[in-house]
């Protein structure tokens, strides 16, 4: 059987670490074939190889990993009445990726984020170059032109560790930023806001570990970040899961910020609590308590962020399992930009088409690998629920292996929801402002001869 390798040749040459294609219709038919030998070879130094050929290919056809920045700069001035969905794949990346890029093209959609979370890359095992790589593979396939905005979600410090020694925990953070920028992760939300510290006597020393980590991290963001590319970052006010912020906490944080980055442009959007909590709340049954959102909190914060700093607005986490007639709030309100995950994952596990044999075979390799994790009064269903977005990377390779008819199945339940999603977000005919305002930069990387065997 000829590899991967072999066939690549025939369309593709690399000279001096540089990628030329001779034949993009040749490439868009072997992406797939490509793409699983870029994620799953034995080898780690040829897997990188691939990833980083099948990113550099994606350049060259028009995928362009770019920043929201300059679009999220226009949004500061004048909002333009959408919200921008960034969108955490956890399993099946490559199917729902693609699913994702058919639909934007099919409603002319340009503002949308791929997105991974510093947890999500270690227990769905995704680190930032195969999650690049497999993105713009679907890109590549569905014939996506364009800037493809891909982020660093939730960066976050971990309090108990940053507590116990700051340094190891910030070196950790720096590391992660360093390796997603390489990846070409452009957009990154810093989440020190574990790091608030409510004893403190004013609302402003309550939020100065905050600011003060996420100028100190943003600094070392401006220091790496590419040539001709102005990183997108985020700030966060509010641990998702715990109270309301409020007007005071907002000013507080910005104005503390202010006063501490000295480093070139500051942040492009504040992540805010109003509600939600990660997953949702999950009852004994296994079912999903009805969510509030404080909506008059979301509209007044995003007014303010925009007003009085020039930022896009406020950004929801959490928001996936939300009512579906909820969605058209966050235009409404001003919302700059919502984070969705766990939605996703909900319709690929229960899909009827997914065999009771895998699922079973999936919800006991949980049950036996993260016994830690069951907590006293939980009953199975609950655990099973909060636990299960953790059976998507160590079984990745069987998810990908997944017959073609029931990833079909799924996939189309996936594009009725990104539907209406975009539809909800109204983000639909968002691609005109979007090539207007970003102008998407290349850059080129190195792709080791290995690559092509």
């Amino acid at each position: 059987m000829i590899g991967i390798s072999s066939k690549l040749k025939d369309c593709i040459t690399i000279t001096d670490g540089k990628v030329q294609i001779k034949d993009s219709g040749k490439v868009r038919g072997l992406i797939d074939e490509l793409i699983y030998e870029a994620v799953f070879n034995a080898d780690e130094g040829q897997k990188n190889a691939l990833q980083r050929l099948v990113i550099e290919i994606a350049k060259k056809v028009g995928a362009v990993p770019s920043s929201i920045q300059s679009l999220y700069e226009e949004m500061g001035k004048n909002y333009p009445g959408f919200t921008v969905p960034a969108i955490n794949i956890r399993g099946l990346t490559y199917d729902v990726s693609r699913v994702i890029f058919r639909k934007a093209i099919e409603k002319n959609v340009g503002a949308f984020i791929f997105e991974i979370a510093r947890s999500e890359i270690g227990y769905t095992k995704q680190r930032p170059i195969e999650y690049t790589a497999v993105v713009l593979a679907a890109a590549v396939k569905e014939g996506f032109r364009g800037p493809v905005f891909i982020q660093g979600d939730h960066f976050q410090l971990v309090r108990k560790n940053y507590l116990s020694d700051p340094k190891p925990e910030t070196d950790y953070i720096k590391g992660l930023i360093k390796e997603a920028i390489e990846a070409d992760f452009y957009n990154i939300d810093i989440d020190s806001s574990t790091l608030v510290d409510l004893e403190r006597p004013t609302t402003k020393e309550q939020q100065r570990p905050n600011f003060e980590t996420t100028a100190m991290l943003a600094a070392y963001i401006r220091d790496i970040q590419p040539q001709n590319i102005t990183v997108s970052i985020g700030g966060e006010i509010g641990e998702i899961g715990g109270k309301n912020s409020n007007p005071d906490e907002l000013r507080a944080y910005l104005d503390g910020f202010k006063e501490t980055f000295k480093a070139g442009k500051g942040l492009s959007k504040l992540s805010v609590q109003s509600g939600t909590s990660h997953g949702g709340v999950v009852l004994p049954d296994g079912s999903l308590a009805k969510v509030k959102i404080d909506f008059d909190t979301l509209r007044t914060l995003s007014d303010m962020a925009r007003k009085e700093y020039g930022l896009s607005g406020c950004v929801q986490h959490g928001a996936s399992t939300l009512p579906e007639e909820a969605f058209h709030m966050f235009p409404e309100t001003g919302t700059s930009e919502v984070h969705l995950a766990t939605g996703f994952q909900n319709i690929i596990y229960d899909n009827k088409s997914l065999s009771s044999d895998f699922r079973a075979e999936v919800y006991a390799y949980i049950k036996e690998n993260y016994a830690k994790e069951w907590k006293e009064g939980q009953t199975e269903e609950q655990f099973i629920y909060s636990t299960r977005k953790k059976g998507f990377g160590p079984l990745k390779k069987k998810w990908w292996d997944l017959s073609s008819d029931v990833k079909a199945r799924i996939m189309k339940e996936l594009e009725d929801k990104f539907n209406l999603l975009f539809e909800k977000l109204k983000v639909v005919n968002s691609k005109a402002l979007v090539d207007r305002t970003v102008k998407p930069v290349i850059v080129e990387k190195k792709v080791s001869d290995t690559a092509l065997g």
